[in-house]
């Protein structure tokens, strides 16, 4: 008999109608690849996204955009569990649970939630940004995963997991797994195409190439990439960032490593270059948003998908809400 695979927990937000190549390239493809290695449990975080405004709509849609572009991009709900947080209460039961042993001193030392009340001013930041963090970590532990990938600025947010957990454990037994960090591999550093310095992001979308982007759409935004001065490429991250990103787009578009993609495209001229960036691109991009596209026209089949894999993590959830309120103290339902 093979030993028992490590499990592995992730969410994704759906605060857009796609994903863009930075997240697909970085950290989904790495989802794609433990499938085959790891027992994967992926969820579409829709109650994270109530922290800022939105259209009821819209988030339904983009809900099921997720899971079509995620279903598209190659993660199997035949060997992985693929479900919505919403569709769990256990959730927001741990969450509740949670938030009654985190500090508040603790929960405000989260760096993303002093960026944004610092930005949008401490009155109008809501009680649901200062406490995602410990929905966040209720979303974890509540699978037990041993493994939780985690980019640069979500590391903070693992470190108070697993303060959390030790910290239930130790004062009422042991309950909860204490997640490690794995550590996202792939092209997790693909840059906006207006602003090289900064990381891709949905908040720019002239610097973003998404999923559902058409193709005229890819074409021009690589085309309107920013680059330099200068009129041949060469791989230079720090004289030349944004030549070095779209370097890097095309090695991750053609599965190619950098180092002899830079070589390849090395003294062309900045025309013909950008256009063979986008050319792969599309390339990598279309049978992916037409995949995506067909799913969305059959919202039932989608919808079944969903409901089985809230089944499938209601098996783990419910076991561990069970665990921990018998921890507590509190009556179970049938007492």
């Amino acid at each position: 008999m093979s030993a028992a695979r490590e499990r592995v927990l992730s969410g994704i937000q759906p605060t857009m109608d796609s994903f863009h190549v930075g997240n697909w390239f970085g950290a989904l493809t790495q989802w794609v690849d433990l499938q085959e290695t790891h027992d994967c449990f992926y969820c579409v975080v829709d109650l994270h996204a109530l922290t800022v405004n939105h259209d009821p709509a819209a988030i339904r849609q983009r809900t099921l955009a997720s899971v079509a572009q995620l279903l598209a991009i190659g993660i199997d709900p035949a060997k992985s569990t693929v479900f919505v947080q919403s569709h769990l209460a256990e959730h927001s039961q741990l969450a509740w649970v949670l938030s009654c042993i985190t500090g508040f001193g603790e929960a405000a030392r989260m760096t993303q939630f002093k960026d944004k009340s610092q930005k949008d001013g401490a009155d109008r930041s809501t009680v649901g940004l200062f406490t995602y963090p410990i929905l966040q970590a209720a979303d974890i532990l509540l699978y037990q995963p041993t493994r939780v990938p985690v980019g640069d600025d979500q590391r903070q947010h693992l470190e108070l997991t697993r303060d959390l957990a030790q910290r239930f454990n130790a004062t009422y037994g042991d309950t909860f797994t204490i997640p490690e960090t794995m550590t996202v591999v792939g092209n997790s550093r693909i840059l906006d195409l207006q602003d090289p310095t900064a990381k891709m992001s949905k908040s720019s979308p002239s610097g973003a190439v998404f999923i559902m982007d058409s193709n005229d759409q890819i074409m021009k935004k690589i085309k309107s990439a920013v680059t330099d001065s200068d009129r041949e490429v060469s791989f230079d991250v720090t004289a030349k960032p944004g030549i070095a990103n779209l370097i890097g787009l095309l090695a991750a578009a053609t599965n190619a490593d950098i180092n002899a993609t830079a070589a390849a495209v090395s003294g062309l001229g900045y025309g013909a270059f950008k256009q063979q960036v986008a050319e792969a691109l599309v390339a990598r991009i279309e049978p992916v948003r037409t995949e995506a596209q067909q799913l969305l026209a059959e919202p039932a089949g989608l919808t079944q998908v969903i409901e089985a894999g809230a089944q499938k993590a209601k098996i783990v959830a419910s076991k561990t809400i069970t665990d921990t309120y018998q921890r507590l103290g509190l009556l179970g339902s049938g007492s």
